[in-house]
C-alpha cells in the first residue's frame, strides 16, 4: 500500500445548513483548531512533507463551509499553500446575502481567480430547503449562481438522488441548466457520515424510469449499479494507493504541535493497517452481508463500506473509523 497523498483540513468554520447528508456530520460544534493555529501547523507539515516526501502530493483545506470570515484572504492563504480549493470553491452552506452582497462576493471570487464554484443542489425548492434544513437557502442557491454568471464565473451543480426526490430530477435538471450551470452531474450518496440515515430512501433500479433520457445521462450507471450487478461475479477491489487525512483538532493539535509531519503520517498509516486488517475480504463480507436480488444501486467502494459497517455492528468492532472525516484517516483507491 503506498500513499500518494496528504489532506491537512481544518473544521474551523461554521456551515449555515443542517444538511440530512453531511459528510461532516455538522451539528454546530467547531471541531477544528481555530484558523492561525490551524495554519502556523499546516504550513510547518507542508513544508517538512514537501522537504521529506516530494513523491507525495500535500495539501491544506478548511470546513465545515466555506464561509470564512475574511475569504479573500482566506483564498490567498490557500493559494500560498498550494491548495486546489483555492481555485475550486464549494458554496454550500453560506450564509444569507442580498443580492448586492451576492454581486460583492462574486466579483471579489472574479478578482481572486477562482476558476469555478460548485453548488449541491437537493431537489426542488420546498424539498431542498426541508433538506437543507434552512428556509430560503435554495433561493440563495440560485441567486448565487445569477450573481455568478452575472460576474463571469464558471459554476457547476450536483444533484444526489434518492427514491424521495427522484421524481423532482427532471424538472431540477432544466431549472439548473436555465440557470447557467456548464455542468450537472447527479450521483448517490454513500454512508458516510450521516449518509448511513439515507440507507431506506437510497435509490434503486426500479426508480430509474422516472428520469427521461437528458436526466439519466448524467448518472454514471457503471459506476453506480444495483448490489445484484455487483455480487454476479466475483469482484477485485484493487485498491494499492492511499490518501492521508491529517485533521487538525481541540483535541490533537497542542500534541501535533510539538512532533513532526512524518510522525503524524506514519501513525495515521497505521491506523489504516489497523482498520482494514480488522475486516475479511470484500468477497467474504460479500458472502455475508450480500443481498443477491438487491437492487439498491451503489458504487462498489461504497457497497464495500456498506458491509463493513455491518460487520463492525454485528460483531461489535472497537475500532478506529478511518473513514471518518472529522478525523484523521485515510481513504484507498
Amino acid at each position: 500500500m503506498e500513499t500518494k497523498s496528504v489532506l491537512i483540513q481544518s473544521l474551523c468554520v461554521p456551515c449555515f445548513n443542517r444538511c440530512r447528508y453531511c459528510l461532516l456530520s455538522w451539528n454546530g460544534t467547531l471541531e477544528g483548531t481555530a484558523w492561525d493555529r490551524s495554519i502556523a501547523t499546516a504550513e510547518r507539515f507542508l513544508r517538512e512533507l514537501r522537504h521529506e516526501r516530494p513523491d507525495i502530493s500535500s495539501s491544506f483545506s478548511f470546513g465545515y463551509s466555506m464561509e470564512h470570515p475574511d475569504l479573500r484572504n482566506a483564498i490567498r492563504t490557500l493559494r500560498r499553500l498550494g491548495s486546489p480549493t483555492a481555485s475550486f470553491l464549494q458554496c454550500d452552506g453560506m450564509k444569507m446575502r442580498s443580492d448586492t452582497e451576492l454581486c460583492e462576493l462574486m466579483l471579489m471570487l472574479k478578482e481572486e481567480e477562482l476558476d469555478k464554484l460548485n453548488f449541491t443542489v437537493y431537489g426542488l425548492e420546498e424539498y431542498h430547503d426541508r433538506f437543507a434544513g434552512r428556509s430560503g437557502d435554495y433561493d440563495l442557491i440560485l441567486r448565487m449562481m445569477k450573481a455568478a454568471s452575472d460576474a463571469g464565473l464558471l459554476f457547476s451543480a450536483s444533484i444526489p438522488l434518492t427514491t424521495e426526490n427522484v421524481s423532482q430530477a427532471n424538472s431540477l435538471v432544466c431549472i439548473l441548466r436555465d440557470a447557467g450551470n456548464d455542468t450537472i452531474s447527479l450521483f448517490i450518496p454513500h454512508e458516510e457520515g450521516r449518509g448511513k440515515f439515507l440507507s431506506d430512501v437510497r435509490l434503486s433500479r426500479r426508480d430509474l424510469p422516472l428520469l427521461n433520457s437528458e436526466t439519466r445521462a448524467l448518472l454514471n450507471e457503471s459506476f453506480y449499479r444495483c448490489e445484484t450487478d455487483w455480487l454476479r461475479e466475483p469482484q477485485k477491489i484493487h485498491e494499492n494507493n492511499r490518501h492521508i487525512l491529517i485533521s487538525l483538532r481541540h483535541d490533537n493539535i497542542g500534541i501535533y504541535e510539538t512532533r513532526s509531519a512524518i510522525s503524524v503520517l506514519q501513525e495515521i498509516e497505521k491506523l489504516d493497517e489497523s482498520y482494514y486488517a480488522a475486516f475479511p475480504t470484500f468477497q467474504e463480507l460479500a458472502e455475508l452481508y450480500g443481498d443477491r436480488s438487491g437492487d439498491k444501486l451503489y458504487s462498489l467502494r461504497d457497497l464495500h463500506y456498506h458491509y463493513r459497517r455491518v460487520h463492525a455492528e454485528k460483531h461489535h468492532l472497537n475500532i478506529c473509523d478511518i473513514m471518518d472525516e472529522t478525523r484523521c484517516g485515510s481513504r484507498r483507491y
